[in-house]
């Protein structure tokens, strides 16, 4: 493999790129290194390092039972009740 380097530029989230650098930084390394450890691996497997899978949440079955639910409440007057968090 040639030793050359290419840049390559892409954006992202301004508060994602940051803790993303803090994280590469408490494992001792650059954006830059992480990114190349990322594409050989993609590169070398023809796969990502990892599972990308949609959230069934947004799917559209679900959206649509949502909606339905939401017309209902107001429909009915239902209570709506907010979901807190446990510590």
């Amino acid at each position: 493999m040639d030793n050359a380097t290419a840049p390559i530029t892409f954006h992202m989230n301004a508060e994602l790129a940051a803790n993303f650098e803090k994280a590469c930084q408490e494992l001792g390394l650059t954006t830059s290194e992480a990114f190349t450890l990322f594409a050989t691996k993609v590169a070398r497997e023809r796969r990502t390092p990892f599972e990308i899978a949609v959230d069934p949440f947004y799917s559209k079955q679900n959206i649509a039972r949502l909606k339905k639910s939401i017309a209902q409440m107001k429909a009915t007057g239902g209570i709506i009740y907010e979901v807190d968090e446990c510590d």
